[in-house]
C-alpha cells in the first residue's frame, strides 16, 4: 500500500478511505433559479466512481441576493431538499464522502447579476477582478447584517447535513467575504470586526461557531484558506499561520491551503522555481504549517504527478493531495492515481489569443469540460476557447435578461 492508498481519521472521528481529494471547482450548473440541475448531479455520480476518498462540492453561496455566478446553486431554504437529498446520494454504494462546499461572495460578485455588493470595506475590486465581475463600491455591511450573514452559513450548512452531505467546507480563500473580513486590505473597519487580527477572524470563528452549533460535533467542518492574499497591504503568510492557529484550537476537522484571490489569482498562476519541481504551488508554506497544528492539512494547486503526490503524504509534508482542474479532464483520477495506471495529469486548456478572454479560460473552460461529463460525454482536451467563451457570454446575457422580467 502506498501513501496515498491510507486512510485518514479526522479529529471527530470521522474516516475518509484515501488521501485523494477533489478540491472545488467554479461548475457554474445550477438551473436559472439556482437549483442544482441534473447534469450537475450526473458529473457528482461520475467522480463518486473515480476513486477519491473526498468530493468537496463547488461554491453553493448562502444567499439568493449574493450570488457570484449566474449559474451558481443556492440553498437558503428546503423549498429543494428532495434534489439536495440526490446530490448527497450521488455517492451512495462507494467509499466517497461527498462535502458540500458554502460561500458568500461579498463585494467579489457581478454586478450584472447582483443589484447590490456587500463587503467588510467600501473596497472596491481592481480592474476586473472575477471574471471582470465589477469595479462597483460595495456597500459596508452593518452588524445587524454581519450576525445575519453569520447565521445564514450556519442555517445552509445544516439544510445541507439533512440533505445527507457527509460535511461542509467553509470557503476562507481567493477574496471572498470570509478572506475579505481576514484582509487588511479589504477590511479597515474600526469596530470589533476588523482592525487587529483578532478582530478581523472574528468573522470566520464565529461562522465556524454558528456552524458546529447547527450540525453538532460529529459532522465534519472543513475550511479553505489563503495561504496569503499575495497582495500588497492583503493577508500575509504570518497572519495565515495565527488563523490555522485559532481554527485549530476551535476543533476545526480540516484545513485546505490555498492562496491568491481574483485580482491576484495565484492559485492559477506562475510558481516560484523552489517549488516547481515539488509542483504544489503552496509546498513551502504547508510545510511551516505542519510544525503548529496536529489539523489534517489538505493541500490544492499544481499537483499533477503520482510520484509527487505520494511523496508528499509519505513525508508528512501533508495530509491529503486536493486535486481540481484535472477532475474535470481526467473523471476517473482517484483510482489512475491509487492504481498507478497514469503517471501524469497535466491540462492544457484551448486559448484563443486575446489575453482578456483567456484570464477567463482558467474557470469557464474547466467549467465545460464538468458539464460535458454531467451530459455523459467524455471531457474534450481540444475544446475551442472561443466556443467556451461565446457560450459563457450567453449564459451571463440571457440570465440578465430573464432577471428583468
Amino acid at each position: 500500500m502506498n501513501a496515498l492508498q491510507e486512510e485518514m481519521i479526522l479529529p471527530n472521528g470521522v474516516i475518509l478511505s484515501n488521501r485523494i481529494a477533489k478540491s472545488a471547482m467554479s461548475e457554474n450548473l445550477s438551473n436559472r433559479y439556482h437549483e442544482p440541475t441534473p447534469i450537475l448531479l450526473n458529473a457528482y455520480k461520475v467522480w463518486s466512481k473515480s476513486g477519491a476518498g473526498l468530493l468537496i462540492t463547488g461554491n453553493i453561496m448562502i444567499d439568493s441576493n449574493a450570488i457570484g455566478e449566474p449559474r451558481n446553486v443556492v440553498v437558503e431554504n428546503r423549498k429543494n431538499l428532495k434534489i439536495l437529498k440526490e446530490w448527497a446520494q450521488t455517492v451512495k454504494g462507494t467509499n466517497t464522502h461527498l462535502w458540500a462546499q458554502i460561500n458568500h461572495p461579498g463585494r467579489q460578485a457581478m454586478e450584472l447579476i447582483n443589484s447590490h455588493l456587500k463587503a467588510p470595506s467600501a473596497i472596491p475590486l481592481k480592474t476586473g477582478g472575477r471574471k471582470n465581475a465589477t469595479k462597483k463600491v460595495p456597500e459596508v455591511l452593518s452588524e445587524k447584517e454581519i450576525l445575519e450573514i453569520i447565521e445564514a452559513f450556519g442555517n445552509t450548512a445544516l439544510i445541507l447535513k439533512e440533505a445527507g452531505f457527509s460535511g461542509i467546507q467553509i470557503h476562507g480563500a481567493h477574496g471572498y467575504l470570509v478572506s475579505q473580513f481576514l484582509s487588511p486590505y479589504t477590511n479597515i473597519r474600526e469596530d470589533k470586526w476588523g482592525g487587529t487580527l483578532e478582530n478581523r477572524s472574528r468573522f470566520v470563528v464565529e461562522v465556524y461557531r454558528k456552524i458546529r452549533e447547527y450540525v453538532g460535533g460529529s459532522f465534519p467542518i472543513g475550511i479553505k484558506l489563503n495561504s496569503t492574499d499575495f497582495q500588497k497591504g492583503g493577508f500575509s503568510e504570518e497572519e495565515s499561520m495565527e488563523v490555522v492557529k485559532i481554527l485549530s484550537k476551535e476543533g476545526i476537522d480540516l484545513i485546505e491551503i490555498s492562496g491568491g484571490t481574483y485580482e491576484a489569482p495565484a492559485m492559477m498562476g506562475k510558481r516560484k522555481e523552489s517549488t516547481v519541481q515539488r509542483e504544489a504551488y503552496f509546498i513551502d508554506y504547508i510545510e511551516k504549517v505542519r510544525a503548529i497544528t496536529n489539523t489534517p492539512l489538505m493541500l490544492t494547486g499544481g499537483f499533477r504527478t503520482t510520484s509527487v503526490m505520494k511523496d508528499a503524504v509519505a513525508s508528512n509534508q501533508l495530509d491529503i493531495i486536493g486535486i481540481a482542474r484535472p477532475f474535470a479532464v481526467f473523471p476517473n483520477i482517484g483510482n489512475e492515481i491509487l492504481n498507478e495506471t497514469r503517471l501524469n495529469f497535466t491540462t492544457a486548456i484551448k486559448k484563443t489569443g486575446v489575453k482578456v478572454i483567456d484570464g477567463m479560460m482558467n474557470i469557464v473552460w474547466y467549467e465545460s469540460q464538468i458539464k460535458r461529463i454531467g451530459k455523459g460525454k467524455k471531457p474534450n482536451p481540444k475544446l475551442s476557447g472561443w466556443s467556451v467563451f461565446f457560450n459563457y457570454l450567453w449564459l451571463i446575457l440571457t440570465h440578465k435578461l430573464k432577471s428583468k422580467k
